[in-house]
Parts: structure tokens; C-alpha cells; sequence
């Protein structure tokens, strides 16, 4: 499902027009980005928590070369799905 067809469901699904359940879910997306950016992670209760991870600084390999090149520490997102979400989709 991309973007919008998730937009597509979420307007069929909570009876609004297109245009304002787009605006809800750029809201959402922006909301979430805004809050990882902060350093909070984001829980919504079933559905799973939103979190920033830091990765180390590590040595990796140039597949052209096969010489070693330093890959520089960096922070990803990443997501954990909660209990409902995890029964729901076994």
C-alpha cells in the first residue's frame, strides 16, 4: 500500500473527504518526525512505539575496490510493534 491508498482507506474508513484525510495523515507523518527529531520516541498503545536508535561508527568495504572505508555514526529510525499489531497480522 503506498500513500495514497492509505489515504484512499483512511478516507473510506473514517468517512471523511480525500483532501482532509491527507492533510491528516502529512499531520501525523510531521507530528512523528517532529518528535524523533526532539529525541522522544512515539507510543500509540497496540499499534507500537517509534524510536530513534544511534549506530556506531564502524569500518565497511567498497564493493568495487574491496578497500576498507569508515562509515561515520548515525542515528536511524526504527519501530516496534505492539502486542495487537503483532496478533493481528499472525
Amino acid at each position: 500500500m503506498n500513500k495514497s491508498e492509505l489515504v484512499d482507506a483512511i478516507a473510506e474508513t473514517a468517512d471523511l473527504p480525500k483532501a482532509s484525510a491527507g492533510r491528516a495523515l502529512d499531520a501525523l507523518i510531521d507530528s512523528i518526525t517532529g518528535a524523533l527529531k526532539g529525541g522522544n520516541q512515539v507510543s500509540l498503545v497496540g499499534f507500537g512505539t517509534f524510536g530513534v536508535k544511534d549506530r556506531a561508527a564502524r569500518t565497511g568495504r567498497n564493493p568495487q575496490t574491496g578497500k576498507p572505508i569508515e562509515i561515520a555514526a548515525s542515528k536511524v529510525a526504527n519501530f516496534k510493534a505492539g502486542k495487537a499489531l503483532k496478533e493481528a497480522i499472525n
